[in-house]
């Protein structure tokens, strides 16, 4: 059948709302990290091994579980991602040590990267092709709504009642989303031919792992200024901490705007935006080292921050599912891996030369190396045209080399016939 213009949209927030806890469990744990640390009597770089572990759940996640789910339905394998999203989130509130902590937040990490990446082509596959780069951000905008709200207020919960009410609420919001992707997302079968052979064979391009790489060193800047934004804003800008949430917020606001725009940037050129968002965010990067003690341009460019790094991670998913035409969920789902590998770089550099007694200020020199890094990546040898298509293969499936586009209308053909 047909999807309706209502349909449409009511499967597209499915898919926002499942951003929407993924974005809150993922970031709310940098805004916790003291009441963490205090509570498991640990220092902060010690309890931000709990956000390297659940970065580095998605790093293994995001291509395993992609790849395992090669076969099955989008939407029943969305439920299943979903299922382990929030087991791994009830038992990081239940986590009585932070050894057990970093352990439940790695299985939390695990099923991130792959629910973006199928959630990316069940997207596209409902709003057509044209538009595939409104579709990510579509789903993307829960994500960054969670910066804006889900964030500040796991802060707020965690300043409260404890920081263990902020992970339990991120479960209900798995269990919310279940019910909304079992209600309004369509059955959507996986490309003819598709198989765990198949898309383990796309990892065997060369163009793919040049574009993983510059996102995993270029997105690692951000994260190595954010995982430690609350000591930042606190013990440098010298803001209280009751005003921490709101700063949160606003950064949550910076990135929904980095959203709407890199969307809009990325179906007119993704190369170019995924260059524009690094140069932007060395930038601000850079800003955030030499301003951080004054309140207003501190905050300024934490917001800044968002923005940019939104406008990155966008169009390095989109620059990825171009770069995999012959596996789009496994190109799309790997880009979290390369995020999160980054979150986890910038998370242990930011915390290494914090614990080293340069402040924290210094993570912000080092994020801006890491960005430009990944940019001298991409301008080197990433600049490459994407595959395009040649045609199908013997059975009518498309082959490796079909674009991008072409296999994202296929799968919008199969959903428009049923």
């Amino acid at each position: 059948m047909v999807l309706t213009p209502a349909r449409t949209r009511l499967a597209l927030l499915a898919l926002a709302l499942g951003g929407f806890g993924i974005g809150t469990t993922e970031f709310a744990t940098m805004g916790l990290l003291p009441e963490i640390a205090a509570d498991l009597d640990v220092s902060i770089p010690t309890a931000g091994h709990a956000i390297t572990a659940y970065a580095l759940g998605v790093v293994v996640g995001a291509p395993v579980l992609a790849a395992l789910g090669a076969r099955a339905d989008r939407r029943r394998l969305l439920l299943v991602l979903m299922v382990a999203f929030t087991v791994g989130n009830v038992l990081s509130a239940f986590a009585p040590t932070a050894e057990t902590l970093v352990l439940a937040r790695f299985v939390a990490g695990l099923p991130h990267g792959a629910f973006f990446g199928v959630g990316a082509v069940m997207g596209t596959a409902v709003v057509g092709t044209e538009r595939r780069g409104r579709a990510v951000a579509a789903m993307m905008t829960g994500l960054t709504v969670a910066c804006a709200v889900g964030v500040p207020l796991s802060a707020v919960v965690g300043t409260a009642v404890g920081w263990r009410w902020a992970f339990v609420g991120v479960g209900v919001i798995g269990l919310a989303t279940l019910a909304a992707l079992r209600a309004w997302t369509p059955t959507l079968p996986p490309l003819p031919g598709a198989t765990v052979r198949t898309e383990l064979a796309a990892l065997r391009n060369r163009r793919l792992w040049i574009a993983f790489g510059a996102g995993a060193i270029g997105f690692g800047g951000m994260f190595a200024v954010y995982s430690y934004v609350k000591p930042l804003l606190t013990e440098v800008t010298g803001l209280d901490v009751a005003v921490v949430p709101l700063v949160l917020a606003l950064y949550g606001v910076g990135m929904t705007a980095g959203t709407l725009v890199g969307g809009r940037l990325a179906d007119r050129s993704v190369l170019g935006t995924v260059v524009g968002g690094m140069v932007a965010t060395i930038v601000v990067l850079v800003a955030i080292a030499l301003v951080g003690p004054y309140p207003v341009p501190a905050v300024a460019a934490i917001v800044l921050l968002g923005v940019t790094s939104q406008v990155l991670g966008l169009s390095l998913q989109t620059r990825l599912m171009d770069v995999s035409p012959a596996a789009p969920s496994l190109g799309a789902a790997l880009c979290h891996s390369a995020l999160n590998l980054g979150n986890a770089a910038g998370a242990f550099f930011g915390g290494l030369v914090i614990a080293s007694g340069l402040g924290y200020l210094a993570p912000a020199w080092v994020g801006a190396g890491l960005t430009a890094l990944g940019l001298l990546v991409v301008l080197t040898v990433g600049r490459s045209a994407p595959p395009v298509a040649v045609g199908a293969g013997p059975s009518g499936s498309a082959t490796a080399t079909t674009g991008p586009e072409e296999r994202a209308r296929d799968l919008t053909s199969e959903l428009s016939a049923r």
